[in-house]
């Protein structure tokens, strides 16, 4: 008779078991490979965002496999790991302490070891710790394996019904009032689709912000507690979304992404060729923000138009020497 092992009410992979696994043939777990780790290798795996059954398969493999598990929070990676009957030796890697934690983690990887990075939520190294310790892995020669999954960003814009090619994603603006409106400012005249990170105690603060420097005919989505029991994905014009927030309190808990559009084309404002050829010529002399304002002055011309044309045709600039002759 074969050994066999039940595992009644277990989960594995984040699906139940209820039949027995013939552990003398295939092992513990029939999707298991160990050959598929290598020694001396960082993997930086993603993790849901929310909901903890957003996992790949492969990040499974690899968080079961590796020889020690790195975790932003160790408290909450151990949860998840739990949550799909993983035990694993654990180190704490985060902003606070990434520089000496990553040369723990490369003494280990000196030693054969296999590592796997992950942060509380998402993808490592997007608006949380990873770049250092990536950085310090590759300067001494050692292999980093990214497992992709779960990203608020892109979960956010696969929802939002944005008609776009480009956007840029910004993360977390500054905290103080004063800076982060000045970053907007930076911003403002961009014509791709805005991408920001913000906490629920700064969400009426910043959302005030970006009604008080760029227009308020801007379409914003606000998307909140995605992959969770209360998700909601809000659109409505920039000018009404400080009124939305605050008409239900609850709208203002969890971590949001912000998705605003982007400022209008140059062919919906319409530079005159007189002002187009003008701002050519000067940006031959002179830095791009100088050529602007002086465009501007004598063209008559709005300047953040003008700003969006130039940053334009520097791109075209540079796509042109990049070209082969």
């Amino acid at each position: 008779m074969l050994e066999m092992i039940s595992l009644l009410n277990g989960k594995w992979h984040g699906l139940p078991y209820s039949v027995a696994i013939d552990i003398r043939e295939i092992g513990m777990n029939p999707m298991y490979n160990e050959n598929m780790i290598q020694k001396n290798t960082l993997y930086v795996v993603a993790t849901p965002i929310g909901n903890l059954r957003d996992i790949s398969l492969r990040a499974l493999d690899v968080l079961m496999a590796v020889d020690v598990v790195a975790a932003e929070d160790t408290r909450n990676t151990r949860h998840l790991l739990a949550h799909h009957s993983i035990t694993k030796k654990m180190i704490a890697l985060h902003q606070h302490n990434e520089r000496t934690a990553a040369e723990k983690i490369v003494n280990l990887l000196a030693t054969g070891k296999s590592v796997a990075f992950v942060t509380d939520v998402g993808t490592p190294g997007v608006s949380d710790p990873g770049a250092i310790l990536v950085n310090l892995v590759k300067k001494k020669n050692y292999s980093v394996v990214p497992i992709p999954g779960a990203n608020a960003a892109l979960c956010a814009l696969s929802a939002a019904g944005i008609v776009t090619t480009h956007f840029l994603f910004y993360g977390f603006l500054p905290a103080k009032t004063g800076i982060r409106r000045r970053k907007l400012e930076e911003l403002r005249s961009l014509p791709y689709t805005l991408v920001f990170y913000e906490a629920p105690h700064r969400i009426l603060k910043c959302v005030a912000d970006l009604s008080e420097v760029l227009e308020a005919n801007r379409q914003l989505t606000i998307a909140r507690e995605l992959t969770k029991m209360f998700e909601t994905i809000h659109t409505c014009a920039l000018g009404d979304a400080l009124s939305w927030l605050n008409s239900d309190a609850n709208q203002q808990k969890g971590e949001f992404v912000l998705l605003l559009s982007g400022a209008e084309t140059l062919e919906k404002t319409g530079i005159s060729d007189q002002a187009q050829h003008t701002l050519k010529l000067l940006l031959e002399e002179l830095p791009l923000k100088q050529a602007v304002k002086l465009a501007s002055e004598i063209t008559g011309e709005n300047k953040n138009q003008l700003y969006v044309m130039a940053l334009s045709l520097k791109e075209d600039r540079k796509h042109k020497k990049a070209l082969p002759k």
